[in-house]
């Protein structure tokens, strides 16, 4: 006999755990261990058997992996926590009896605890940590618009402040922002960094009252956790494209509200290190001397530090003039290499459609055609995808200096901490009113303005020199990753739809700008197709009609001379389509096009139309479609019939939807037309 299982002792029951149960394996409070499971990851879990799984009771419970509380007995963090508590009831003591010395003593020696080892726990690799990244950016961003109260205090916030711009000035430096929209939430970011799409929602900077319904106490967990994540990829990110991190802050330019300038970035690169020491001021002979007129030991280093300095310099020098030899040198190969690409490339292509042409004649090919083939299929591919991939850098280069030859002033009463992201973020220069902020460049009487963003409808100054347009021009042309035409974004204009870059379109949905410019096309269209029309009935009809009958009478001859095809050629046809792996019912379709293809392609008689023609012929499609599709239902099940009507009714509930938006469309176009005359 086998042996006996015993109830509750194994399967669900054993693989999971309620909450209860668990914190009385920790020895935690309810709050402390909400705290560590969201540091390191544990949330509850679902059993598909909860009577199992509670051992046969039917109580309310939630529960967790046992794996994952035994995973939370040997985490440093629940020592600290247990630390902090005895150091809380020491400290109470302490001030009880009124001991300040012990007090104070045990205030320096207070438990600190970090989340480094929680992040490379977490995050193995540096992707994993930039796909989570998402989550973290929008609870900093949201805090650093908070005031400071009784339970956010003002260190956090200036945290979520730092490590943010911080991340803005990386995707500024780096321009690795790619959309953005306006939203009743706030303003949607994404931007591009190793390969990984990264969105965040900004808060718009309006005076925020914190709620009082809202547990904070988890939410600054979170917070806790991502601010320890976020300074890790920073450093990271930074320390790769070679910037010292964290950059120099000025604390008089950020009580100036000058926003991102309050920030230095500087390089790492050690070129750039020695040049800057290069231009330190040099002392006067009075600090140079001791009283006794000789020189000091910090005189004499800083001597030999300048005598070595002059040598790197030199060395440096002789590097960039060797490799800007080199530069030329390489460009003037890779004119010579595009030439010789090209005329490799039309080479291959007439190569490949001979080989193609004699395999057809011959039927036969060797082992050593092949390889031959093989290759040179290989390097057309290669040399093609090299000027894809070409191209597509080249593209992309030119969107990221989108705004690159503009320069803008923003005027008071546009968002300004978003626009200067924006625009920096893509090549452009900003300038601002001096009483919005500090860190201006330029005046508003500057020349060298060509923007002027504002958000009034009329303006008292206006210059001739620039361009005056709303906020949303700017956002428009990095969705459209182009310049717009500045005419519909003018000052007191309707501005046009912002429609959000994030919508996947699917197959027969509605869009809004593609449908706009269709309509356009089609009237357009159906004008020239009038003109022609006039056009043509103001001609001689005679001489159309005498070289339309000489036409059909060669038509009808050749018809007459294929009806005469015996049945044994259309069995022939037959046997080779099968002999080929041709399906009898693809056969049938594509003799039917080619039928309808012939019918086409008959010449238009005095009393035809070209009209009626194109009509019988989609009659022709839509019928043959229909027998298909009424075939293969008579082949279905009766499950797969009724998830066959499902998807007609939804595709059919679709249609209608967009029927309705555009028809809306069109009135409200007609009626903006009408109040324009």
């Amino acid at each position: 006999m086998g042996k006996l299982k015993k109830k509750g002792q194994s399967g669900a029951a054993i693989n999971y755990i309620t909450r209860n149960q668990a914190l009385k394996k920790l020895q935690v409070t309810l709050a402390d261990f909400r705290r560590i499971c969201i540091l390191k990851g544990i949330y509850p879990r679902q059993p598909k058997n909860k009577k199992k799984a509670n051992k046969g009771s039917t109580a309310p419970a939630t529960f967790y992996y046992t794996k994952d509380i035994q995973y939370l007995l040997h985490e440093p963090v629940l020592k600290k926590f247990r630390e902090y508590k005895i150091f809380v009831r020491k400290l109470s003591k302490a001030l009880g009896k009124r001991q300040i010395g012990v007090a104070q003593n045990l205030e320096k020696n207070k438990p600190v605890y970090t989340l480094d080892h929680i992040i490379k726990e977490r995050y193995p690799s540096f992707i994993e940590a930039l796909r989570d990244l998402d989550d973290a950016l929008c609870m900093l961003f949201l805090f650093s618009t908070f005031p400071a109260t009784d339970k956010i205090k003002n260190e956090t916030v200036d945290n979520c402040r730092r490590l943010s711009s911080e991340f803005q000035h990386y995707v500024m430096h780096t321009r690795s922002l790619r959309k953005t929209f306006l939203s009743i939430k706030g303003i949607y970011y994404q931007a591009e960094i190793k390969g990984q799409t990264i969105n965040w929602i900004v808060p718009y900077q309006f005076s925020q009252q914190v709620p009082d319904d809202v547990d904070f106490r988890v939410m600054l967990t979170f917070l806790e956790f991502y601010q320890t994540l976020v300074g890790f990829i920073n450093y990271k990110l930074f320390t790769d494209i070679n910037l010292l991190y964290p950059p120099k802050f000025d604390k008089e330019k950020d009580d100036e509200a000058a926003g991102l300038d309050a920030y230095l970035i500087e390089s790492t690169n050690i070129s750039a290190n020695i040049f800057d020491q290069s231009k330190k001021p040099e002392k006067t002979n009075n600090d140079n001397h001791d009283d006794d007129g000789n020189e000091t030991d910090d005189v004499k280093k800083e001597l030999t530090q300048k005598k070595e300095w002059e040598k790197r310099l030199k060395t440096l020098a002789q590097k960039i003039t060797e490799i800007k030899v080199q530069d030329v040198k390489s460009a003037a190969a890779e004119t010579q290499t595009d030439d010789s690409q090209t005329a490799v490339i039309n080479s291959n292509k007439n190569q490949l459609i001979d080989d193609f042409d004699e395999q057809q004649s011959n039927g036969k090919s060797t082992s050593t055609a092949e390889n031959k083939q093989v290759t040179t299929t290989t390097s057309t591919t290669k040399m093609f995808t090299y000027y894809d991939i070409h191209s597509a850098s080249m593209a992309e280069s030119e969107f990221q200096q989108l705004f690159s030859k503009c320069i803008f002033y923003l005027s008071r009463e546009v968002p300004r901490y978003s626009l200067e992201f924006v625009i920096r973020a893509f090549g452009g220069q900003v300038s601002w009113d001096p009483t919005v902020g500090g860190g201006s460049l330029f005046d508003e009487t500057n020349e060298i303005i060509t923007h002027q963003v504002c958000d009034r409808p009329s303006q008292k100054h206006q210059f001739l020199s620039r361009v005056y347009i709303q906020p949303q021009w700017v956002y428009d042309c990095v969705n459209a990753r182009k310049l717009l035409t500045t005419e519909p974004y003018q000052p007191g204009e309707l501005l046009p739809p912002h429609l959000s870059p994030f919508v996947e379109h699917k197959e027969g949905d509605y869009i809004p700008a593609i449908e706009d410019h269709f309509d356009g096309q089609e009237d357009a269209m159906e004008d020239e197709d009038v003109k022609e029309e006039n056009e043509g009935e103001d001609d001689n009809d005679g001489v159309k009609v005498k070289e339309s009958n000489k036409i059909v009478e060669k038509v009808e001859d050749s018809s007459s001379e294929s009806e005469e095809e015996t049945e044994e050629m259309v069995l022939m046809k037959e046997l080779e389509a099968e002999a080929k792996g041709i399906p009898f019912s693809k056969y049938q379709q594509k003799q039917l096009k080619s039928k309808s293809t012939a019918t086409s392609t008959k010449p238009i008689t005095s009393g035809q139309k070209t009209s009626g023609q194109k009509r019988t012929i989609k009659e022709i499609e839509a019928a043959e479609e229909q027998e298909v599709k009424e075939l293969g239902k008579i082949m279905m099940t009766k499950k797969q019939k009724k998830l066959y009507t499902k998807i007609e009714y939804g595709k059919k509930k679709q249609q209608r939807k967009v029927a309705n938006l555009q028809q809306k469309k069109r009135e409200l176009n007609a009626t903006s037309k009408n109040k324009k005359r």
